[in-house]
């Protein structure tokens, strides 16, 4: 991100709260959790997408975000959130896993770390990571967060009805 570029900012009120969408001129660049909204909106056209597509994702209309987004972090934090974007939709992975998938399973004390440093949850799926025994490890919206994303990622069931 430039030193002089303009940011803009949205606020969505959801299921998790209330998130907080940041972009530039030309990408969305950050998606915080927040208690409330701070502050008058200065909305652009990519917080208006990412707003559309997160409302679509919590209406279980989108399971894909297409936007544009722009990852600031060193060059390990990105090669881990790429690897993210990867893990498909209803789908979970364990830092072990991704720590192979990333060539070198002795990194994953420093997958784990960026894991948890992602700026985009929920379009840069790191909720989807778990521990190698399934359980749910931390996530920087809360482990509660964590657990209603990968539920609501879950096929609807129909359950039996008594006729």
């Amino acid at each position: 991100m430039r030193i002089l570029e303009c940011m803009y900012h949205q606020y969505l009120s959801c299921a998790l709260g209330w998130l907080e969408i940041r972009a530039t001129d030309r990408a969305c660049v950050r998606v915080l959790f927040v208690d409330a909204p701070q502050g008058a909106e200065r909305p652009n056209a990519i917080t208006r997408l990412a707003v559309q597509q997160l409302q679509e994702y919590m209406d279980r209309r989108r399971q894909i975000f297409e936007l544009p987004i722009e990852m600031l972090g060193s060059p390990f934090q990105k090669k881990v959130w790429q690897a993210l974007l990867q893990i498909p939709y209803g789908s979970t992975m364990s830092y072990l896993v991704l720590s192979q998938l990333l060539g070198d399973e002795k990194a994953i004390r420093a997958v784990a770390q960026a894991n948890g440093s992602n700026p985009l949850p929920i379009i840069v799926p790191c909720h989807r990571v778990v521990g190698s025994d399934g359980s749910l490890t931390g996530y920087s919206g809360g482990i509660w967060r964590k657990k209603w994303l990968l539920q609501h990622e879950q096929p609807w069931v129909q359950t039996k009805l008594d006729i």
